[in-house]
């Protein structure tokens, strides 16, 4: 169906449930993907998959003894509660995939020939950099990459200033919708794939503090929002509204599967692994003696030189007294391999290189190329988003283009047929001295930069510009020779 036959639908109902039925994929779980990121909510905190102990007491009391001397015990039950280690490593998975694609911030490439190209670039920079983009860009691959999907829209708002390069009454602003924060994301996707229109669920708080429903749609021509309310869904007052640019101003990007979904269950068992260690040092970590006899007295807590006091049993008993500590014959290395080879498979099999502190203290000063191969695994995973990303990069191109056409009308030709590549860099840490190298031997063994740039870019100077005028001053004074000064 096209936009315009689904608009058209007998009843509001009709027509929203039309648009919802257009995602082409099921609706992301929000509560899988809550329960991955927050550690709180992992099957170790869950007591009907790891219940607490019920265990055997003892109470006696020191005068409660019988006539044969022996002590009457009353045993009773409590709860004791067990250990629960949880690892927020489905966090940190995300965090790094997230850095090693946006942390070098994305650059946008355009061919400006005319003044019109350059003016409409040196707007599309100064929009990139007002919504500070860089930022933004980690934070939407952070939602992909936990919820499966995210969208921005691009909305203006009246402002007069002239920071585009030209006179505006308006700027552009972006907005970001999250399954994260409440948002339902209906995108609907004609029969070649197109996304023909672009429909939002959320709720907002009334005057009197009561959640209400809200339904609204974005197309190529226009923008509708509805209500709920006692007769169902009903449009709101001032929709709809016209769309002037002719696209649908909302940038979505979705990825099939949660970005954690093939480690839960490993990061699972290493949760219930590191639970059942601990709760095992909780009873073994501490010394505990075994004695033969009977014992008279201990050595007070803190006193040099203990000695525990210690006697025969009764008559019948002949062993000699004894007493020792009980330790573990066999250190547990098979929880540690295990540990071990949980933690392994959970860093490669998310291609997330492990560089902790422990890992990265020992290479010591390495080259870039050495880097760049320690490294290669996450960028190879940063290629492979590139194919949700590209694209996702490429329409928020246009989307700027168009509103800067509309900004300035003169431009609205030259920034429909304008192209603007984005180009998505890995972050690596780079070793400067090895790419200036490189990059100097390209150039012909001639410097890269002139002295005025470097002076600037060593940012020692308070004022660099008045100090590459005395290092100038300096050199020159420096060369003087005198007329009468000899020659060789």
């Amino acid at each position: 169906m096209t936009i315009e036959e689904i608009l058209q639908l007998g009843t509001v109902d009709e027509v929203i449930e039309e648009l919802k039925n257009g995602r082409g994929t099921e609706r992301p779980d929000v509560e899988k993907a809550e329960k991955a990121l927050d550690p709180k909510k992992h099957d170790v905190f869950d007591i009907t998959k790891r219940p607490d102990e019920e265990v055997v007491v003892d109470e006696r009391d020191d005068d409660d003894v019988d006539a044969n001397n022996e002590a009457k015990k009353e045993k009773t039950t409590k709860t004791e509660k067990v250990a629960r280690i949880a690892l927020s490593l489905q966090k940190l998975i995300i965090a790094r995939a997230a850095a090693f694609l946006f942390g070098t911030p994305v650059k946008y490439y355009a061919k400006t020939i005319s003044e019109n190209q350059k003016t409409i670039k040196k707007a599309f920079d100064r929009i990139v950099s007002d919504n500070k983009l860089a930022s933004l860009d980690r934070t939407i691959a952070k939602t992909i990459f936990g919820y499966k999907e995210c969208a921005e829209l691009w909305y203006s708002v009246p402002a007069d200033h002239d920071n585009y390069g030209f006179r505006s009454s308006f700027k552009l602003r972006c907005a970001l919708f999250s399954p994260k924060n409440g948002d339902v994301l209906y995108p609907y996707f004609d029969d070649t794939g197109d996304m023909i229109a672009f429909s939002r669920e959320f709720v907002r708080k009334d005057a009197e503090g009561e959640e209400v429903s809200y339904f609204e749609t974005y197309t190529d021509s226009q923008h509708l929002q509805w209500v709920e309310s006692e007769n169902g869904m009903v449009l709101v007052d001032s929709f709809p509204k016209a769309n002037v640019i002719g696209k649908i101003p909302v940038v979505y990007g979705m990825q099939e599967n949660f970005e954690t979904e093939d480690v839960d269950s490993l990061i699972d068992r290493l949760e219930t692994l590191l639970s059942n260690f601990a709760d095992t040092n909780d009873y073994h970590g501490s010394p505990t003696i075994i004695v033969k006899g009977l014992v008279l007295g201990f050595a007070q807590k803190g006193k040099a030189g203990k000695i525990l006091q210690l006697t025969k049993g009764d008559d019948r008993d002949s062993m000699q007294p004894d007493a020792q500590y009980l330790t573990w014959e066999h250190a547990p290395e098979s929880i540690k391999l295990e540990i071990e080879t949980l933690l392994r498979m959970i860093h490669t099999l998310t291609q997330t290189p492990d560089i902790s502190f422990d890992t990265v203290k020992g290479l010591g000063a390495i080259s870039g190329i050495a880097l760049k191969l320690l490294f290669m695994d996450a960028h190879l995973k940063v290629m492979d988003k590139q194919e949700i990303f590209d694209a996702y990069l490429t329409r928020r191109a246009n989307i700027i283009k168009a509103f800067i056409g509309q900004f300035n009308l003169s431009l609205k030709q030259e920034s429909d047929i304008m192209d603007i590549d984005p180009e998505i860099t890995p972050y690596i840490i780079t070793n400067e001295i090895d790419d200036a190298n490189f990059w100097i031997t390209a150039n012909g063994g001639k410097p890269l930069i002139s002295q005025k740039e470097s002076a600037a870019n060593a940012n020692l100077s308070s004022n660099a510009e008045e100090d590459f005028t005395q290092m100038q001053k300096e050199a020159e004074a420096s060369s003087f020779r005198s007329v009468t000064e000899p020659t060789y």
